[in-house]
């Protein structure tokens, strides 16, 4: 779950858990200036996955070669960014594997030899912790893989290392900022160095953009996925509930809860969710989800996508409050119309934030006791085994957690944590019935096949706290109603990039992935970051 609300860091002592299990990346960061990107020939901000794979079939690349290069950038460039928080100790060897099994023609599947970056939040059956970013689970030890990182691992990627990310999913308390953990410190926005990263898939956003792995794997409650990524001018991708498993994967609910991947362009970011989807009997959401996706992943790049297509335009609570989001949304709509697209005006969704007060929050409270719990009783290690000791660990261990309360954490453990209990059943049933016909009932409403509105707001400092913001949510009513949401770079505002959203109902991730192809293609906006201090 994201949130823009920004506080500056306010403990010092924060400073010595994220070195100690930075120590790794930062240890031995190059004084020098940054690589060029490039390893063997290969631009690696500009090429895509299936680039990298014609380059080792070929022989000009090995994965080994890659991983080091990956290695290297995160060494350089991770002291200033701060999105990676461990790096894999055995990611080396892994390439290597994943070179002699090319050699000998037995590759795994599209992302053989791929270093991919996963959020800290998903759990690896390896060397490597899973924290969600507290210290409180530092002795946290998974006794197998995600579902997600299993699949990762049978199409043949090499797990680089976690991202950094906002602590418990932005779930702990309103006042610490977006993309800070006690693990890993302040993410950093990769455009400019004081704004903020969005969160709470803070880490993986900055290291997609940043070219620190191929692509990497963020999740979403609310926005947690598409908010970085606009604001990282990155493609992120927040598939409908049940594509992607979530077993393995510290939650906060089961019914908004969705992973995903972020990269910086629409063919990685396809490829890779069409590698991680599928069935898992621990998450009965995937059932339903079977067969939604085609085949063939290749099947959705077709640059006439939105020929012909009913495009809404959700302007409302959007444009009108930043001049450079309404230019470049402008532009956009233009561009859609283009390509042959039918844009519909008046299509807005409508407001979702009396939902949110009145049904959402008191629904993903109690869920979030029940899910959390459930959690941490059945992962092995020594850490809290409940809600109730993780608030008295952070209460006494202010010297590593910082003196942020965990005021939303309290909220939670003040619910019975019930799932069966009618006043939750109640509240769940009418925060998703009003989600879902907010977007249906539009999309049927105007004969759509996808709404496009603008994703956010440039990203605004660190230690923004949201007052006066009039920006609409663009996230609320898809993640409630857990339908699709893919935001792919528009354009900037001076440095700082904007992100155009595509919406859509229940598993309509295919055609959204291939308008958001299309609008990609044509317009190529994506630049790379420069790392700017601050704003000139």
């Amino acid at each position: 779950m994201r949130s823009f609300v920004r506080t500056p860091l306010r403990c010092a002592a924060v400073a010595a858990v994220s070195m100690a299990l930075l120590a790794p990346v930062a240890a031995r960061a190059d004084t020098g200036p940054a690589s060029d990107g490039r390893v063997a020939g290969v631009d690696l901000d500009g090429v895509t996955i299936p680039g990298l794979q014609q380059a080792m079939d070929a022989g000009r690349l090995t994965s080994a070669q890659l991983t080091r290069a990956y290695l290297q950038r995160i060494r350089q460039l991770n002291p200033r960014l701060h999105a990676v928080v461990t790096v894999n100790p055995d990611a080396a060897a892994l390439a290597r594997q994943s070179d002699d099994r090319r050699r000998s023609h037995q590759g795994r599947g599209p992302l053989e030899g791929i270093p991919v970056l996963i959020k800290d939040n998903i759990d690896t059956a390896d060397r490597q912790p899973t924290t969600a970013g507290s210290t409180a689970l530092l002795g946290s030890r998974p006794a197998k893989d995600a579902d997600l990182v299993r699949r990762l691992r049978e199409a043949g990627a090499v797990v680089l290392g976690k991202a950094n990310m906002s602590e418990w999913a932005n779930f702990r308390d309103p006042d610490i900022p977006a993309g800070w953990s006690a693990t890993g410190g302040q993410t950093r926005n990769a455009y400019v160095l004081d704004r903020s990263p969005c969160g709470s898939s803070s880490g993986s956003a900055v290291a997609a953009a940043a070219s620190l792995a191929a692509v990497t794997i963020g999740t979403e409650t609310d926005g947690s996925i598409v908010c970085p990524s606009s604001v990282n001018s990155v493609v992120g991708v927040k598939p409908s509930l049940g594509v992607v498993s979530r077993g393995g994967i510290v939650p906060i609910t089961a019914r908004h809860d969705s992973a995903g991947p972020i990269a910086r362009n629409v063919t990685d970011a396809a490829l890779t969710l069409w590698a991680i989807a599928g069935t898992d009997p621990v998450d009965p959401d995937t059932a339903p989800a079977a067969g939604t996706l085609p085949a063939d992943w290749r099947t959705i790049l077709d640059p006439n996508a939105l020929k012909g297509k009913r495009i809404g335009v959700w302007r409302q609570g959007h444009t009108g409050v930043d001049a450079d989001v309404d230019r470049v949304f402008e532009a956009s709509v233009q561009r859609l119309k283009d390509l042959g697209a039918t844009v519909v005006e008046g299509t807005d969704i409508p407001e979702t934030d009396t939902m949110a007060g009145e049904h959402m929050l008191p629904a993903v409270l109690t869920e979030f006791k029940h899910d959390l719990n459930a959690y941490l009783a059945a992962t092995p290690g020594t850490h809290p085994r409940n809600l109730a000791e993780l608030i008295a660990y952070n209460d006494r261990h202010t010297a590593t957690e910082g003196t942020y309360g965990s005021d939303i954490l309290q909220m939670a453990q003040d619910t019975h944590g019930d799932l069966d209990d009618p006043t939750y059943r109640s509240h769940r049933q009418a925060a998703t019935d009003q989600a879902r016909h907010a977007i249906d009932d539009t999309l049927a409403a105007y004969r759509l096949d996808a709404i496009v509105t603008p994703t956010e707001l440039p990203a605004p400092a660190i230690d923004y706290r949201g007052a006066g913001n009039a920006f609409a949510t663009s996230t609320r009513a898809s993640a409630v109603a857990g339908y699709p949401h893919i935001t792919v770079p528009a354009g900037y505002a001076g440095p700082l990039p904007l992100g155009l959203s595509f919406l859509g109902t229940r598993f309509s991730d295919t055609r959204l992935l291939g308008y958001a192809y299309a609008f990609e293609q044509a317009t190529r906006a994506r630049r790379a970051p420069h790392y700017l201090p601050t704003l000139p």
